[in-house]
């Protein structure tokens, strides 16, 4: 796994325009499937679950995700993690899954079942809203021919959403397409997923993919004008300058927890989402802070959180880009059976495997606000058999007679033109 800082792109949030999009878009409710893919999010089964169903899947995603992000982060290292992409992802692999391999994965997602469709009410909860821009989307990118089966098929696309693709995994074509699909739900802030997840490949049979992606404008900015270099002081003791922007006089909300302050910063004018910036205590690591940090100790203090005014807010403008392929990672949590030989004869009778998981994310903090996108892709695969034997080099080789055992030519070839 990397992340790294990038050089700044942009200077202000651009507009998002997510084009040709079978995607659950914020602003107007759920993005339709072209191509003959499916209908979109099946509506009635949205509508038909709860608050509390929706708050219920949340809170799986949640515990899910502060598990993950300390299993995956590095100490001293930046980390960026989506456990929205990550969950929604698995839960589509896990709909597929039976025995204790579905078990493993229901207990590491907090479903309540494999086939979880609250789910749908929380995507469905998640998009409604013309305060900032949210575009998630699912899709299935099926090799040509494999047998699949129709309700696991039904389930994803109905649930999720999911366009579904029939293609030539093993193809270049193929994984340019996917490619490209990650890049215009995420508006070109995600690319080479399907290097990250060693396509093109024969041997797999179907990739799986989720994207989201946010574009929030603060409720109140900060004024460029105030920006300016500051020190920042790095795991070790070194102090480095870095732009910084500031506001004065600011009515905030914050909270405290066991080891940290929170700030919440609102987006748009219902203020419905917002960044929570947890700052360690003076004599706490951060690393020694993540160690300990779950979904319960973070809802406390968002719980807790309380309007104040601050004589100043000053944090830093950063950009991130961070990748990981979550195998292993996934295995130490518990999921085993499905990158083992588990049973997947619920998503196909010829019981294909799990074989890779990959998450690349990026987000970048300004004046504006925050532009955030991240893809999960997860690629299910059939035993390669065989290996192959090709003579592509000097052989030898011999005619004989069964029977009697003797050799009747022998030879040797260094150049088969002769």
């Amino acid at each position: 796994m990397h992340q790294n800082t990038p050089d700044p792109r942009r200077s202000r949030l651009v507009a998002a325009a997510v084009a040709l999009a079978p995607v659950l878009v914020a602003c107007g409710g759920v993005g339709a499937r072209p191509g003959g893919a499916g209908d979109s999010l099946d509506a009635e089964l949205a509508g038909s679950l709860s608050a509390e169903d929706a708050a219920a899947a949340a809170d799986g995603v949640n515990d899910f995700g502060f598990v993950l992000h300390t299993a995956v982060a590095q100490d001293g290292d930046n980390t960026v993690t989506s456990p929205l992409s990550a969950s929604v992802l698995l839960a589509m692999v896990a709909a597929g899954a039976d025995g204790e391999n579905a078990e493993e994965m229901i207990e590491l997602l907090r479903l309540d079942g494999p086939r979880d469709t609250r789910n749908a009410a929380l995507l469905a909860d998640l998009v409604d809203t013309d305060d900032v821009t949210l575009s998630i989307a699912n899709s299935l990118w099926a090799a040509e021919g494999y047998p699949f089966e129709d309700d696991y098929v039904a389930f994803v696309q109905d649930t999720y959403g999911a366009t579904l693709d029939e293609v030539d995994l093993g193809s270049q074509d193929a994984a340019d397409a996917i490619d490209a699909w990650v890049g215009e739900r995420t508006e070109g802030l995600i690319d080479e997923i399907a290097k990250d997840l060693e396509l093109p490949d024969p041997q797999a049979v179907l990739v799986l993919l989720n994207t989201v992606y946010f574009l929030g404008t603060w409720t109140t900015t900060f004024d460029e004008d105030d920006t300016r270099e500051a020190p920042f002081t790095l795991v070790g003791g070194d102090e480095v300058d870095v732009p910084t922007m500031h506001r004065t006089a600011a009515a905030v909300e914050t909270s405290f927890g066991d080891g940290f302050q929170m700030l919440r910063l609102p987006y748009g004018e219902e203020e419905r989402f917002g960044m929570e910036v947890l700052l360690p205590d003076e004599d706490v690591a951060l690393d020694e802070l993540l160690d300990d940090l779950d979904a319960d100790a973070w809802r406390d203090a968002v719980d807790r959180l309380e309007t104040v005014t601050l004589s100043e807010i000053a944090l830093p403008r950063f950009e991130l880009e961070w990748d990981a392929n979550l195998n292993k990672v996934l295995q130490s949590l518990g999921m085993v059976s499905a990158f083992d030989g588990g049973d997947f004869t619920p998503m196909s009778a010829s019981n294909p495997f799990l074989d890779t998981v990959v998450q690349k994310t990026y987000i970048r903090v300004d004046e504006q606000g925050t532009e955030a996108a991240a893809v999960t892709g997860g690629v299910m695969a059939e035993s390669a058999g065989p290996p192959p034997f090709r003579v592509d080099r000097p052989f030898a080789f011999t005619v004989s007679d069964r029977e009697t055992g003797v050799v009747l030519f022998l030879g040797s070839v260094h150049d088969p033109r002769g």
